[in-house]
């Protein structure tokens, strides 16, 4: 999306700029703010999008779809549906996912849809 940017986040545990100065960022210019178990990641893992219904995290939640304007697209769970705010948080559907949980930027989403199962 034109204006938004993609960031690697830093830490407490380090993983600073080279310069070694944070850099601010403003929540309106990201699509996502990603709450992660690992900065590493792996790049490799195909990230699930079928649901359980027996998670105990979508008790309360709502199943949806996201797309995003740069073509990417997010299945998970939140508690708002619609989402009344410019900002709501997402849980992923895959409980392993190395995401534990997202905030997202309703700016930066083309489509959202409620799933059946959640």
């Amino acid at each position: 999306m034109r204006g938004m940017r993609s960031s690697r986040g830093f830490g407490p545990g380090g993983h600073w700029p080279p310069d070694g100065r944070p850099v601010q960022v403003s929540l309106s210019e990201l699509k996502a703010l990603f709450f992660v178990r690992s900065l590493d990641g792996d790049s490799a893992r195909e990230e699930g999008r079928k649901f359980d219904p027996k998670d105990p995290r979508s008790h309360g939640s709502t199943l949806v779809a996201l797309t995003f304007a740069d073509g990417e697209v997010m299945v998970g769970l939140t508690i708002r549906y619609p989402p009344n705010r410019p900002y709501f948080f997402l849980l992923p559907v895959d409980p392993n996912s190395n995401n534990i949980r997202i905030l997202i930027n309703r700016a930066a989403v083309k489509a959202m849809e409620a799933l059946s199962g959640g």
